[in-house]
């Protein structure tokens, strides 16, 4: 059984479809993750930086309030960072200079840049807030939901000729060998499997590897709460520091390609040509998003546990948490599992009975 799964492994990695489709999602990735690096800002006191002179600033000013966030603490950022005028009457909210002054002011000014009277119990509640340079991190995440999301696709391409491609001719070859039926109708399915786990790793790898050659580890053990401006509305609404984002995200990144891969293998045994399997499987991914439903509903938090949204990973986790502060989005753990029975089990099930042309 070993040497028919990775015979098939083989056959899946050895496509020149393949082979460019995964290579598009790494030049794709490398140009999410380099360009929101090259993208950032932060000024102070006069200097004015961008890209890594930019991550170099906000982490030299991150380092003078690191730690547990205070009413003290707040005080002192409010004084030292939080603008002291609004040109033409814009909200000095809305002023951004550097990551450390956008999360205190977002958070803690009023639109004139002044302390707006919340202390820090009015605005996490009562569990310990820790602060750092987390926007590096945090945008490394967001750049990962975009390179899991487009490799989902890769995964559909690369799976789609696992069952279909053989119906030329050689389905009735493999059929009619002593095992065609059991071992080799099954060894297709685990390659097919296997293979979306193995790129989604190596995935996560090169991203997690690129972010700490660009950010380094600092921030890792602080709040995602405490984040600049653009992080306050919509995401994720919990206590958790960067780390354990990274490994939610990571857990939810598979989840999300073995139930891909169950929709691939199914629609690659249903239909009788790759471009048709490829074009059903990428149809039946992206329905859920197409639902118009409000976010609110119990029906989409139903749907954000369908592959696309596990892909997506802030939108499922942004759904809250179940009793006792375990994420909602911890669901698609049995939801990944269902999706590999059954794409496992109807795949094969279904190449085995076919009729031979």
């Amino acid at each position: 059984m070993r040497k028919l799964i990775g015979f098939e492994l083989r056959k899946l990695f050895g496509r020149r479809l393949t082979q460019a489709a995964l290579l598009a999602a790494v030049l794709f990735s490398a140009l999410f993750t380099f360009s929101t690096y090259q993208n950032k800002y932060a000024s102070y006191g006069g200097r004015q930086a961008s890209g890594g002179e930019a991550v170099a600033l906000d982490k030299e000013i991150a380092a003078r309030y690191a730690g547990e966030l205070t009413d003290e603490k707040v005080q002192q950022m409010m004084d030292e960072l939080a603008p002291k005028s609004s040109p033409q009457g814009l909200n000095a909210i809305y002023l951004y200079q550097n990551a450390m002054q956008s999360a205190v002011t977002a958070r803690f000014s009023d639109m004139y840049g002044n302390w707006n009277g919340l202390r820090v119990a009015d605005v996490f509640g009562e569990e310990e807030i820790r602060i750092g340079y987390v926007d590096g991190w945090i945008g490394a995440s967001r750049d990962m939901e975009k390179s899991f999301l487009f490799l989902s696709f890769v995964i559909l391409i690369m799976l789609a000729p696992v069952y279909s491609g053989e119906y030329g001719g050689v389905d009735s070859l493999i059929l009619a060998s002593r095992y065609g039926r059991t071992k080799c109708a099954s060894a297709k399915a685990l390659a097919g499997i296997l293979a979306a786990v193995l790129v989604t790793v190596g995935m996560a790898a090169c991203n997690i590897g690129a972010a700490y050659l660009l950010y380094g580890s600092d921030g890792l053990d602080c709040s995602i709460l405490f984040a600049p401006l653009t992080l306050t509305e919509g995401y994720i609404p919990f206590n958790i520091t960067c780390v354990a984002l990274l490994g939610y995200q990571i857990l939810l990144s598979l989840t999300g390609a073995v139930c891909t891969a169950g929709i691939g293998l199914v629609l690659s045994a249903a239909c009788r040509n790759p471009m048709i399997a490829i074009v059903a499987s990428a149809a039946v991914h992206i329905v859920p998003t197409l639902v118009p439903v409000a976010e609110s509903s119990m029906l989409f938090r139903l749907l954000a546990l369908l592959p696309i949204y596990q892909m997506q990973f802030e939108t499922l986790m942004a759904v809250g948490q179940l009793a006792g502060g375990t994420p909602y989005a911890m669901l698609a753990l049995p939801v990944g599992a269902g999706f590999l029975a059954l794409g496992y089990t109807v795949s094969q099930r279904a190449f085995a009975v076919h009729q031979v042309g």
